[in-house]
């Protein structure tokens, strides 16, 4: 079966850490262009990062420097890690294989004190 599955998130005070996971099953994140979405509550979905399949990262503007997106191909995943979390980054964070045209469920991050 071709999914990516998110897992990582949850409840961090402003300021903290989370590391955000996309597991891909069915074809190699390697191979794949991949990137990461939020979603806030009643907003639109944004970009946050990419990953391409040599390597080449974007990242928007909003989390440039604070936020780093990586690759185990042994594991066939993808990584965000997120630092110096703002209220302004909670949202559900989703994965998704732009090739494949995948999406993930999503895992939420609340960043509140």
């Amino acid at each position: 079966q071709v999914q990516v599955v998110e897992s990582g998130g949850g409840l961090v005070q402003p300021g903290g850490s989370l590391r955000l996971s996309c597991v891909a099953s069915g074809f190699p994140v390697s191979r794949s262009l991949m990137r990461w979405y939020r979603q806030a509550p009643g907003g639109e979905r944004k970009f946050v990062a990419l990953k391409s399949s040599t390597g080449i990262t974007n990242y928007a503007t909003s989390v440039k420097g604070r936020f780093t997106i990586s690759r185990d191909d042994a594991a066939n995943t993808i990584y965000l890690e997120m630092n110096n979390l703002e209220p302004e980054d909670t949202a559900v964070y989703l994965c998704n294989a732009q090739d494949l045209n995948i999406w993930g469920q999503g895992t939420q991050v609340t960043v509140s004190s």
